[in-house]
């Protein structure tokens, strides 16, 4: 699996959690504080966004948070769609 975290993201591409955050924001209108445990180390979800300050909100199963990319790794599709 590439790890590799320095490479800009896009909207559509499936990503997977490799730290869990001290805390996490919700990407709502109104965003809202969350423990870390309301994610799980490994999950995976796909970007939505990008936002202000480096920050991607990300579609995961238990809703859509803002992480830092530090967070985040692409995982390369093994699919290939013909």
């Amino acid at each position: 699996m590439d790890t590799d975290t320095s490479s800009e993201f896009q909207a559509g591409d499936q990503v997977q959690l490799i730290r869990l955050p001290s805390y996490v924001k919700t990407a709502e209108p109104m965003p809202m504080l969350r423990p870390p445990d309301v994610l799980t180390l490994g999950e995976t979800g796909v970007i939505l966004g990008r936002h202000p300050g480096n920050y991607w909100a990300v579609r995961l199963g238990r809703g859509a948070f803002l992480l830092e990319t530090q967070y985040l790794a692409k995982l390369e599709t093994r699919n290939s769609e013909a």
